[in-house]
């Protein structure tokens, strides 16, 4: 089982990713394009081209798991736009993101 806490290390692969890869595409894209071990615990998230889609990968411990999120319509338009490769958040902020909110006037309204 997945936990997300507040202490769950969270990283945006900013670049739109292939969703044919499947796991081991994903998990390569970790090691080679981030350059992040995909088995330390960290919670990995990338999006497709079209915005459309954003998936998941994480290791509990005994295998990864793999997730999924399509919109029924419109686009995830909160999806960073920096140039950096990767970028980490929190958990309110990719609950923010995958709930299709603003993160910064989310932000404004509670604090």
């Amino acid at each position: 089982m997945i936990k997300l806490t507040a202490h769950t290390q969270i990283l945006l692969a900013i670049a739109p990713a292939d969703f044919r890869l499947g796991i081991d595409g994903l998990a390569a894209i970790c090691r080679r394009q981030l350059k992040q071990n995909p088995s330390n615990g960290t919670l990995f998230v990338f999006i497709n081209r079209n915005k459309t889609m954003i998936r998941t990968l994480a290791y509990d411990g005994s295998g990864f798991w793999l997730m999924t999120k399509r919109l029924s319509k419109g686009k995830f338009t909160e999806w960073p736009k920096n140039t950096t490769v990767v970028s980490g958040l929190n958990a309110i902020k990719l609950q923010q993101i995958l709930a299709g909110h603003d993160p910064s006037q989310y932000q404004r309204i509670s604090g």
